[in-house]
């Protein structure tokens, strides 16, 4: 019976290192030499064996981001994952995600994941057209990318998320579209799909790119549904589409507000109502992991009206919206005594919709949803 009183918590491991940095990309991530690379697991794995092991927690969920953690030699990342696994209480159907980029990964990378409990693949390819990757900045090829998506499926994944992008330089309504079949055709089990965000500081933002204009971007995301619903996809997120029983448990927790512990440089926490990140400079992390505290910033408590906004902010983002009897039930109050005003106002803009107990975004609504998830902090 013990396991039942276990609450839930999910972790993240942040692998900064890729082959080359996209053009598009401002996360936290470059490429490394080997040296390097060692030194860094060496240093996760000293703030892995520092912090609690909770024993009262049993970890749902591990994703494994980055950068890209395909690139370092598998026995790191089997080391991390055993280590993981003996320290904390692992939950026996724990969703264990690894993000990997086509044209680094083989037969025997694929097979040590799988041995070390990795469960779930997801494939950054962002397009199938080798023209887009190329102005993308991309270090592979679609033919690549095949090659890795039938050789994890041959290896034994049977959890696959494939990532795409809309909206990207030159890129037609058309292009989009075919892309999407292409891709669904493959049938994985999930599909994230993104527009392009040009972010400040990469190299699209001193270029002078040719973007679809705002209808025909509205029509790309509008469709994406559609289109990957006649395939047997649903989206159950802003940009996030699965097969039924497929959806990514570990990003819903981020949703839903399950407590979550970060590993590595600059990777995030939600503990016990605090909010903190680790520190985003190598050197400093390489130095002080063995002692977590040292390397936290921007630690948060959260007020009660903090993670109101958040239940109601995050929330929306799923397509199943949000729950009144789950607000009162945390919150002890209900939504209406809170957000009364908000909640009308965007119900008679028809930008949000109330059903069977829930309140979730309109079509219409999920394109300004940043406007109406404003709305909500007090």
């Amino acid at each position: 019976m013990e396991n039942k009183a276990k609450k839930p918590l999910e972790l993240y491991v942040h692998i900064p290192f890729c082959v080359k940095k996209c053009d598009y990309c401002d996360f936290l991530s470059g490429p490394a030499g080997k040296e390097r690379q060692a030194e860094y697991f060496r240093a996760l794995e000293k703030e892995v064996a520092a912090v609690s092991d909770f024993p009262d927690r049993e970890i749902t969920t591990v994703f494994i981001g980055g950068g890209t953690p395909s690139v370092p030699e598998p026995a790191f990342i089997a080391g991390l994952m055993d280590q993981i696994r003996n320290k904390f209480f692992m939950a026996p159907d724990a969703e264990i995600t690894i993000e990997a980029n086509p044209g680094t990964l083989y037969k025997e990378k694929l097979q040590e994941y799988l041995e070390h409990g990795i469960n779930r693949l997801s494939l950054g390819l962002q397009s199938p057209q080798n023209r887009e990757l190329k102005i993308l900045g991309r270090i592979h090829t679609w033919e690549e990318f095949l090659e890795s998506f039938f050789m994890a499926e041959e290896a034994g994944f049977t959890n696959i998320n494939i990532d795409l992008m809309s909206a990207i330089p030159e890129q037609t309504y058309e292009d989009w579209e075919k892309n999407l079949r292409t891709v669904a055709e493959l049938s994985p089990e999930h599909i994230s799909a993104y527009s392009l965000i040009v972010e400040e500081g990469t190299p699209f933002w001193e270029r002078e790119l040719k973007l679809p204009d705002e209808d025909t971007e509205y029509r790309m995301y509008e469709d994406t549904a559609a289109i990957l619903g006649e395939y047997g996809f649903h989206q159950y997120e802003i940009s996030n589409y699965a097969k039924k029983g497929r959806e990514c448990r570990h990003n819903k927790g981020y949703w839903q507000r399950t407590d979550y512990l970060g590993f590595g440089l600059g990777a995030s926490s939600l503990l016990n109502h605090v909010r903190f990140s680790n520190t985003d400079n190598m050197e400093e992390y390489l130095r002080n992991s063995a002692f977590p505290e040292k390397i936290r910033r921007n630690v948060e408590a959260l007020t009660r009206e903090d993670e109101m906004a958040e239940f109601m902010f995050l929330g929306l983002r799923m397509t199943e919206g949000v729950s009144l009897r789950g607000f009162k039930e945390y919150f002890g109050e209900n939504m209406e005594n809170i957000y009364g005003e908000v909640l009308k106002k965007h119900r008679n803009l028809g930008l949000l919709e109330q059903k069977d107990g829930r309140i979730f975004l309109t079509r219409r609504g999920i394109h300004v949803s940043n406007g109406v998830m404003a709305d909500f902090l007090l």
